[in-house]
């Protein structure tokens, strides 16, 4: 991938009000599934319990190892679960001065005590696997793992301000990291001063240079380039300040449950850059900052993000964008001569080929994509890619591709067919 290539999406934002980070603790939270994944869930606290910042709240039914923790000291509120014990949300509130729960970091310098430790801490969603996404099984074991240091998104926050001070913490989670892989330690980064050491990650630790265009920080297809996914051989990717909050955990027994989050968007009055909770209040992240007006909110980007009401457990930005006037149903006349039946042809444009940075051949994946041919779009690369890696893709063609979507129907398609 040239360092060259890619696009610069523009999104109008107005300027932020000081400097540095504001710290802002919502005093509602939310723990919810990944957009796109059920969780089965077994519940650990009921409607009512006062739980310790970092204690686990639920676990997965089929992973019992696998908790999901309270981001902030506070009083569980709500409890919603869907048919078959799926996780719906379950809603925090925020109670002050509350505790915060530690763990035994004892058993972490080997591989088992190391998993259980992640775990248990509610830091495992933050690793998510290539193929298919989510969160990876608590023993699977990838060829490589890809930790992104770098965020070309319109708006995005730079990683590297999330890990600053945090040499020794983000060392640590890299030397931790090396432990679950036996393959390389791949960090992603913009140009400029290294973030690590020699020797770091094991010895294995291998720092990237990327391009600041948009898709140069998009993980999938840095992972396409770099250690494509397969079936029998999966790629993990996560944030480098997740990395950090790993090594912290090691050194202190206590998972961090804060991060660096831009508040951005043209809806908004001012932007700001705070340090917050995951599964924060997206309107409480932008109280008083909103304009006045219909606005629609989004965890995530304006390319990628979705409507919310709570961060996203991996987003480090929220989207304020004013909410459209829904328009009229066209003529009938007018809907019969501008739209077909059959799909809309993909124009091949040097636009398209680099809004994926140049990485695979753009219109013969689009193609591939939009005709649900699975084998070719497996030889082009599919299974390291999610629907955020074709969002700019998506964005080029004006939307009407779908290319997310069609992505999603693919991988789930094949991970079907591999189930049977």
């Amino acid at each position: 991938m040239s360092h060259v290539a890619g696009l610069t999406p523009v999104v109008a934002t107005p300027p932020a009000v000081g400097e540095g980070w504001s710290t802002i603790v919502t005093e509602e939270a939310g723990i919810a599934a990944p957009p796109g994944h059920d969780l089965r869930v077994t519940l650990l606290a009921d409607e009512g319990a006062v739980v310790a910042e970092g204690e686990p709240v639920a676990c997965l039914r089929d992973a019992p190892d696998i908790c999901l923790v309270a981001p902030m000291p506070a009083r569980v509120a709500r409890i919603a679960l869907r048919s078959g014990r799926r996780l719906g949300e379950i809603v925090l509130f925020r109670e002050a001065g509350g505790d915060v729960a530690g763990f035994d970091t004892g058993r972490a310098s080997e591989e088992y005590g190391l998993r259980t430790l992640i775990q248990s801490a509610g830091l495992w969603p933050a690793l998510r696997r290539r193929p298919f996404g989510g969160m990876p099984a608590g023993g699977e074991r990838p060829i490589a793992i890809v930790v992104m240091a770098t965020d070309t998104r319109p708006l995005a926050p730079d990683p590297r301000r999330a890990v600053e001070g945090k040499e020794e913490e983000l060392a640590r989670g890299l030397d931790a990291l090396a432990i679950l892989t036996d393959g390389p330690v791949l960090i992603c980064r913009q140009k400029g001063d290294p973030l690590t050491g020699p020797g770091a990650g094991r010895g294995r630790a291998r720092e990237i240079v990327c391009g600041p265009r948009h898709p140069q920080g998009a993980a999938g297809l840095r992972i396409h380039e770099l250690a494509p996914a397969t079936i029998e051989s999966p790629v993990w990717d996560c944030h480098v300040e997740d990395v950090a909050a790993l090594g912290a955990l090691l050194a202190t027994g206590r998972a961090q449950m804060r991060r660096h989050v831009h508040v951005a968007g043209p809806a908004l009055r001012e932007s700001r850059s705070v340090l917050t909770q995951p599964g924060a209040d997206l309107r409480g992240l932008t109280y008083r900052v909103a304009a006045p007006g219909p606005h629609v909110l989004l965890s995530g980007s304006a390319l990628d993000g979705r409507e919310a009401r709570w961060l996203g457990f991996r987003d480090r930005q929220v989207t304020a964008l004013p909410r459209a006037a829904r328009a009229g149903p066209p003529h009938w006349l007018i809907a019969a001569l501008t739209r077909s039946a059959r799909p809309r042809p993909i124009i091949p444009t040097a636009a398209l080929t680099q809004a994926f940075g140049g990485a695979l051949p753009a219109a013969a994946f689009v193609r591939a994509l939009s005709a649900g041919d699975d084998e070719t779009a497996m030889s082009l690369g599919v299974l390291s890619l999610l629907e955020e890696d074709v969002a700019l893709a998506d964005y080029v063609l004006g939307g009407d591709a779908q290319l997310g979507r069609l992505l999603r129907g693919m991988l789930d398609r094949i991970e079907t067919e591999l189930a049977a």
